[in-house]
C-alpha cells in the first residue's frame, strides 16, 4: 500500500504539502503542519466532505481533526492542517509515514 494523506476517507489528495516540524528538546512531543497550496480536496467536483487528515500507510492510519481552509477574494486557496504527537512513539509512527510519503513523492528533508 503507498502512503498516502487524504482529507475525505478513501480519497488521497494529490498536492504535496510543505511539511514543517518542530520537536521538544527532549523528544516528549512534537509538531507537525502541513501546508497545502490549492489542493483537489477543494476543488471544482470534488468537494467531499473534509473529516480530517488522515495519513494512511501499510501500518494503518494517524489522524488530525486540526483542518483550516484558507480563502482568498472567496475562492478557496490551501488548506493547513496541524498534526500534535505527545509521545517519543506517536513521533516515531509520524516519521516512518513521513519516510515513506517522501520515498513515494520524491520528496527531501532539510533542516533549518
Amino acid at each position: 500500500m503507498m502512503a498516502q494523506i487524504q482529507f475525505s476517507p478513501g480519497v488521497s489528495e494529490a498536492v504535496i504539502p510543505d511539511v514543517r516540524l518542530t520537536r521538544a528538546r527532549d523528544g516528549s512531543s512534537g509538531t507537525a503542519t502541513f501546508y497545502f497550496e490549492r489542493p483537489q480536496a477543494l476543488v471544482g467536483e470534488s468537494n467531499a466532505e473534509i473529516t480530517g487528515m488522515y495519513l494512511v500507510d501499510e501500518e494503518g492510519q494517524v489522524m488530525t481533526r486540526e483542518v483550516k481552509a484558507k480563502f482568498i477574494n472567496g475562492q478557496p486557496e490551501a488548506l493547513e492542517a496541524t498534526y500534535i504527537m505527545r509521545s517519543s512513539e506517536e513521533w516515531d509512527r509520524f516519521m516512518r509515514f513521513m519516510e515513506r510519503y517522501a520515498e513515494e513523492h520524491g520528496l527531501g528533508f532539510s533542516k533549518s
